[in-house]
């Protein structure tokens, strides 16, 4: 879609309306304005034949123009996505023992693998990634990098523990990408969490210190419920029910200006990721486009120079 970045530049239209409005004026009116000839044949010599309604078409097209060039000062732009240099994107994936559940087939954990490896396939080679997973504690098992098989192995070989550190993770992830180089920039680069859970924090720093840590560094922390409500685990011979934290999640998304979403299903999760996957790792950008309608001005200005040389032996 086409915007404008000076709008206020649009009023040089008005003087160009101002001359159409003449122009229509004038030709309704031409037939008012009387001129005595006393031989008629002299009057049909002196005036052109044959132009009709083409005798209109060099003025259009000069009038066009204009329309062009006043539009141009007002520099139009397209918008236009563009890659983050220095993007840090941290996957902080749950390996708690409610992972297991098999809610969602095969199970929570294997189909939380498998959407988060076609997610980092599809980010953009520019972004650096980090993997951390938190069960009892948090660990960075991957540091911000662009490479993404080491990344991918990672994913394949994450095992469950017991207990859910959420807040633990955030901060975990918030000292990666404190460690991003800064690569002759100054201050940390733009950077998001990606949070994966499906169950209740049951151990380290609470939600609410880690989402006001996040908040701090103006880092937003997306997070994605994971799992179902029906979901079960047998621990220690006994059967018990891991359903989905729904509410700390998303206040955690919401306190740091992050997305909070839901997904019960393998697809759903791939979903969810390639929505993220479009909305955090580009900035729009306005492409100027002036020169586009520079071109089109000069090519109606000679189209009116052409007609009016070719059916009237002058310029418009």
């Amino acid at each position: 879609m086409i915007r404008f970045l000076e709008p206020w530049w649009l009023l040089a239209l008005l003087p160009v309306f101002a001359v159409a409005g003449a122009y229509v004026w004038r030709q309704l009116h031409r037939r008012s304005y009387a001129i005595r000839f006393t031989n008629v044949e002299l009057l049909r010599s002196l005036a052109p034949r044959g132009l009709g309604w083409r005798r209109h078409l060099s003025a259009g097209a000069l009038l066009l123009s204009l329309i062009a060039l006043a539009a141009g000062m007002a520099r139009p732009a397209v918008d236009k996505e563009e890659p983050l240099e220095r993007a840090t994107i941290m996957l902080a994936i749950d390996v708690s023992l409610s992972m297991q559940a098999a809610d969602v087939a095969p199970n929570r954990l294997e189909a939380a693998q498998e959407a988060a490896k076609q997610f980092v396939g599809e980010l953009p080679g520019t972004f650096n990634l980090g993997l951390v997973a938190f069960a009892k504690s948090a660990n960075v098992l991957v540091p911000p990098t662009k490479d993404r098989s080491a990344v991918t192995q990672a994913i394949d070989g994450l095992v469950l523990a017991e207990a859910t550190a959420t807040g633990e993770a955030v901060f975990t992830c918030l000292e990666a990408i404190r460690s991003v180089p800064a690569d002759g920039a100054s201050g940390i680069p733009p950077a998001r969490i990606v949070l994966l859970s499906d169950g209740f924090r049951t151990s380290g720093r609470s939600v609410e210190e880690a989402a006001a840590a996040a908040q701090a560094a103006n880092v937003p922390v997306s997070t994605i419920a994971f799992g179902t409500d029906s979901g079960q685990v047998e621990i220690g011979g006994r059967v018990q029910g891991v359903p989905v934290d729904r509410h700390a999640l998303a206040e955690l998304a919401e306190t740091t200006q992050g997305f909070f979403y839901e997904a019960a299903s393998v697809n759903e999760l791939k979903q969810v990721y390639q929505d993220m996957g479009s909305s955090i790792g580009f900035r729009t950008e306005p492409r100027e486009i002036t020169q586009w309608y520079a071109g089109i001005a000069l090519l109606f200005a000679l189209s009116a120079a052409a007609m009016s040389l070719l059916w009237t032996s002058r310029l418009p």
